[in-house]
């Protein structure tokens, strides 16, 4: 019974790992072949294994469609063939836009060799950005827009205007412009700054344009000697003026000095006059003091007995006494000599005169 039962065949093995060992191996020969010869894009899209450098992000598609997977710098893994890779930079980055041609106001044809065009794509808005314009966003909204822009400046100015009088405003004129259009359709897009070079124009007009520079240099030139030649005559003026002014300053020194002098001399003068009319009113004042006091005795000693005693003293000292009606020249009291007589011959007495004694 046993040796009649029937022996189960195994069951089929889906792939054997010696196969899959194989084909392993062939991927990664052929990566090895071609990928030194194969595009970038390619070379993306074959490696498994990815670099995101510094100042970039990693941008996946798959199948064409954009994935909203979004990673920082560093090694990353992603599926060979299936999906495919781009680095995105998002620091500063200087776009260069070259030989941009457009016909001025007056319909000369001129070209602008280089603009430079420093931008920055901001990495939250990365996956808008390429979603909607690509990873080129750039040659949309800045080489394509650059063209533009200048073309639309040039025809509304003058080869004067363009080349020489609101040159120096291009650059302001095109940042503005082209930022207003990234804010408005693509945000994630800042402008930081554009540098507009010269523009080449036709010979002749050139060489029309380096002569009236010249002249216009000649005319500086001139215009600076006839400054130079004024400010020398101001600083002549100026000095002579400072001199006069000096020599007014010091005459002025020198007569306050002698007005100083002189009024020390009168306020000098005047203390000595005060002094002195001072002195004199003080001896003055002493000689009247002495007068009114000695007034003031002789009215206290004029007494009747103290003038008959000077009369008495004064007769007393004369030699001869002559009597009778009418005695010239002899001032004399009669009624005190009468009275004088009187009494001396009413007493008996004898009048006897200095003679006599």
């Amino acid at each position: 019974m046993d040796s009649q039962r029937p022996t189960a065949s195994p069951p089929p093995d889906s792939t054997p790992p010696s196969i899959a060992i194989i084909l392993l191996s062939f991927v990664a020969i052929t990566a090895i072949v071609l990928v030194p010869t194969a595009s970038s894009s390619f070379k993306n899209s074959l490696s498994i294994v990815h670099q995101v450098p510094e100042g970039h992000v990693g941008v996946y598609w798959r199948g064409g469609a954009l994935l909203k997977t979004i990673t920082e710098p560093g090694f990353h893994m992603k599926m060979p063939f299936l999906t495919q890779f781009e680095p995105v930079q998002v620091t500063l980055q200087t776009d260069e836009v070259t030989d941009i041609p457009c016909g001025t106001k007056g319909g000369v044809m001129i070209v602008f060799g280089k603009i430079e065009v420093v931008n920055r794509l901001h990495k939250e808005s990365v996956y808008e950005t390429l979603l909607n314009y690509g990873v080129h966003y750039d040659k949309t909204w800045i080489y394509d827009k650059i063209h533009h822009e200048i073309n639309q400046f040039c025809s509304s100015h003058s080869l004067q205007q363009v080349y020489i009088d609101v040159f120096d405003q291009i650059d302001e004129k095109m940042k503005d412009a082209l930022q207003v259009d990234c804010t408005r359709y693509a945000p994630g897009i800042e402008i930081i700054g554009v540098r507009v070079t010269k523009p080449n124009i036709p010979e002749s007009i050139r060489r029309n344009f380096e002569q009236m520079e010249e002249e216009r240099t000649k005319v500086l030139i001139a215009i600076e000697k006839q400054k130079v030649s004024e400010k020398e005559a101001e600083t002549a003026k100026k000095m002579a003026i400072s001199e006069a002014e000096k020599n007014a300053n010091v005459s002025k020194i020198l007569m306050e000095q002698k007005l100083l002098e002189k009024d020390s001399a009168r306020k000098q003068e005047e203390i000595e006059n005060a002094m002195y009319l001072a002195r004199e009113k003080s001896l003055a004042d002493a000689d009247f003091y002495r007068v009114i006091r000695e007034a003031e005795a002789n009215r206290l000693k004029l007494t009747p007995e103290f003038l008959e005693l000077k009369f008495i003293e004064s007769i007393a000292n004369n030699t001869k006494i002559f009597f009778g009606d009418k005695i010239p020249n002899m001032i004399l009291d009669q009624r005190l000599l009468g009275n004088f007589l009187v009494d001396e011959v009413s007493r008996g007495g004898a009048i006897k005169t200095k003679a006599d004694i």
